[in-house]
């Protein structure tokens, strides 16, 4: 399977800096308290000197909400929505072990990080593009939606829809679960600067990944020269009792 973001997409968001990430063989079992507590302190510590609407990294995706139409205070990136979250709860959900370091990194870097389960994603295209419409997206709760046309989303080449206004929501159907074995992460910055960043949280989660898991993550800079990050799918751990 291909991830990318489509042309159309990086012509009109020339800043955007991304990265993928692809590792099979995590599960739900891993103790990541201890990592999800010192990623989480270093967010405490800068937003203890400004809120994160402050934030550069945040600023530069409100001004990319506002370039497609969307109201940045109504609809957040998912990193500036967590990191609200953190500064007035003091802590972050508890989800699953590879979802809380994801959104441990996420505050931490404050840029967001998409984890998704890949063998929930229709091949052989997973694409960052502008939403026809009748896209499906499902909803945490299970209700279907269908992206506005032209809404910026991460489509599969079923039609399916794994993102709502980009990198505000992500969609139930392809959310990390107990039973979630292969995953594909992306990060995405628009600050001045963001390539640095997005490398370096590939770095992190790569390693965060490797030390918690029996995984060797591969790990991709997305640019205009390569844009593709292509999956592995016949890289799968095998299970008792799984199907060939």
């Amino acid at each position: 399977m291909i991830f990318r973001h489509a042309e159309e997409v990086r012509t009109a968001h020339p800043g955007l800096a991304a990265g993928a990430l692809h590792a099979t063989g995590v599960d739900g079992a891993a103790d990541v308290e201890a990592r999800v507590a010192d990623h989480t302190a270093r967010a405490l510590a800068r937003l203890a000197d400004g809120p994160e609407s402050r934030f550069p990294e945040v600023l530069a995706w409100r001004r990319t909400f506002a370039r497609t139409g969307l109201r940045p205070t109504q609809y957040r990136c998912a990193s500036e929505s967590l990191l609200r979250r953190l500064r007035k709860e003091g802590s972050l959900p508890r989800i699953h072990p590879v979802v809380d370091l994801c959104n441990a990194v996420s505050v931490a870097y404050a840029v967001p990080i998409a984890v998704l389960d890949a063998d929930r994603i229709a091949g052989p295209l997973l694409e960052v593009r502008p939403a026809h419409g009748d896209e499906e997206y499902t909803t945490f709760d299970g209700r279907t939606e269908h992206p506005a046309p032209g809404e910026v989303t991460y489509a599969d080449s079923a039609g399916r829809a794994h993102a709502r206004r980009w990198t505000n929501r992500q969609s139930g159907h392809s959310a990390v679960r107990d039973g979630t074995r292969r995953i594909l992460v992306v990060a995405e910055a628009m600050h001045e600067g963001g390539a640095d960043t997005v490398a370096r949280v590939l770095e992190t989660l790569a390693d965060e990944l490797g030390a918690h898991w029996p995984v060797t993550p591969v790990t991709s800079l997305l640019t205009d020269a390569a844009p593709e990050f292509t999956l592995d799918d016949t890289a799968r751990v095998r299970y008792p009792g799984m199907a060939p």
